[in-house]
């Protein structure tokens, strides 16, 4: 493993939930969810006092409120959010001009060689936080290792207002053991087809070929045992502007006809959806790709007239496309779901209609 780069990921502790109760004194200390009104409504971030009731990111309200009656909910305000980011990306542009942003709350930097700060990555670390805490009166929890994957596993090991270092010396059995879901990347569902080649943690990830991984997960089978030896030699891509966001799934037995294609497609509609909110973006088009049996591939695409973020709405655009001519009797092999066409959530109403 090379330790030749300093890479820091600094991730905001429930961002959207933080800067509310920040600017509301009232809604310090008790279990809050930020989230549009209505039925569809899902939460975008929870406090950390309604976690322990279950209510997490990407819930749908209902059940959130059903498991927390308490919980406080407030509308989301990007553009304060957009504000609090642009300080936030500010204090990270005086200690390194390679910053790649992932969201409004999250972004990796590398320090290999700062703009300020010493040689120190972890005291670089230290120093943005307390920037942050002193210039937007929130908490950031970061992780420093010597490459991506490594930095955001950190993150997630000491979060809120943590910091962890991961050593190389420290990699190999701590990947050893993690579940296969812990891994950044492993959605639920690729780790059910894990589980069931007997893959359940990184030490069997490790052992497992890297060709039959590849034959199964395409080119990220590749990536999936990479990262479990600790290896990830993706740089950090300074002002990466996001073109589209997708989610695929590639699946050990074809899938034939309308019918269990149609059932895929919420699953992957919720990713996107995920993938959307944490980047404070929804999409005017939709597109949903299909790989076959034969390998072909085909797209379709469905523009709307208004953007969207949430699951339902982009799960019934991709759906528009799907007939049982777009198969001719062919087994689905992927299918996947791209928004494209993006924008910010704020500059949209609350709630669109798909097709209005």
């Amino acid at each position: 493993m090379s330790a030749t780069r300093k890479i820091i990921h600094v991730d905001m502790d429930a961002f959207y939930a933080s800067v509310e109760r920040r600017d509301d004194a009232r809604l310090r200390g008790r279990p809050l969810a930020v989230a549009w009104g209505g039925r569809r409504s899902v939460v975008l971030t929870a406090s950390y006092e309604a976690r322990p009731f279950g209510v997490r990111s990407a819930m749908p309200l209902y059940k959130a409120l059903e498991r927390c009656p308490d919980l406080l909910v407030v509308p989301p305000r990007f553009e304060a959010y957009r504000e609090v980011s642009s300080q936030i990306r500010a204090v990270f542009a005086r200690y390194t001009a390679l910053v790649e942003p992932l969201s409004l709350d999250e972004a990796y930097l590398d320090v290999t060689v700062p703009l300020r700060g010493g040689p120190s990555a972890t005291r670089i670390a230290q120093a943005i936080r307390a920037d942050i805490r002193a210039e937007t009166g929130l908490t950031a929890t970061a992780g420093v290792s010597v490459n991506k994957f490594l930095a955001k596993l950190a993150s997630g090991m000491n979060k809120p207002d943590g910091l962890t270092l991961l050593l190389p010396q420290d990699v190999d059995s701590l990947l050893a053991s993690l579940p296969v879901g812990n891994f950044h990347g492993v959605g639920p569902a690729t780790a059910a087809k894990l589980a069931a080649r007997g893959i359940h943690t990184g030490a069997d990830l490790r052992a497992a070929s890297p060709e039959a991984l590849t034959a199964q997960f395409g080119r990220v089978g590749q990536h999936f045992w990479r990262i479990a030896q600790g290896l990830d030699d993706r740089p950090v891509e300074a002002d990466r502007p996001h073109k589209s966001i997708g989610a695929e799934e590639t699946y050990g037995d074809d899938l034939r006809g309308v019918g269990p294609v149609l059932e895929r497609l919420p699953v992957l509609a919720d990713a996107v959806e995920r993938r959307l909110e944490r980047a404070g973006l929804a999409g005017r088009t939709v597109v949903l790709k299909l790989k076959f049996s034969d390998r072909a591939t085909l797209t379709r695409r469905v523009t709307l007239s208004a953007p969207v973020h949430l699951a339902p709405d982009l799960a019934r655009a991709a759906a528009h496309s799907l007939t049982p001519e777009l198969l001719s009797d062919r087994g689905v092999r992927l299918a996947g779901i791209t928004a494209a066409g993006l924008c910010g959530v704020g500059e949209i109403p609350a709630q669109p209609g798909l097709f209005d």
